[in-house]
């Protein structure tokens, strides 16, 4: 059985280190590899965003020059009984050039595409 708190640990540390630093890189985790099909979906701050590339040019856009992740609290559950998939709920404070530093949530739904590999199919912001 898939250890769910360490693939949320290994995901977010990944993924927020991207993030910080090369947001484009983030392209892969969106894609779905088994099937062709674009199957990420992703709220931010109410703008729904549908497909891998929309995802990453989203992020890419926004309106930063330098950012900083730092998680406080990172929970994970399985989000269906039989799929494997797994729910992700991270907390933390984010800073943002030279504003202060403000909380954020964040939400990521993990779907599996075999063993030790998943794509984000929902995230919420």
């Amino acid at each position: 059985m898939t250890d769910i708190t360490a693939v949320a640990k290994q995901f977010t540390e990944y993924y927020y280190s991207v993030f910080d630093t090369n947001r484009a890189q983030l392209l892969p985790l969106y894609v779905r590899i088994v099937a062709v099909r674009d199957y990420s979906m992703m709220i931010y701050e109410s703008k729904q965003v549908a497909g891998a590339q929309a995802i990453v040019q989203h992020l890419m856009g926004l309106q930063f020059q330098a950012i900083k992740h730092i998680v406080t609290t990172c929970d994970a559950q399985p989000s269906h009984p039989t799929q494997g998939s797994i729910l992700i709920t991270v907390m933390g404070q984010l800073k943002c050039d030279d504003d202060p530093p403000m909380n954020f949530l964040q939400i990521f739904n993990l779907y599996p595409e075999g063993p030790g590999q998943y794509f984000v199919y929902n995230g919420a912001f």
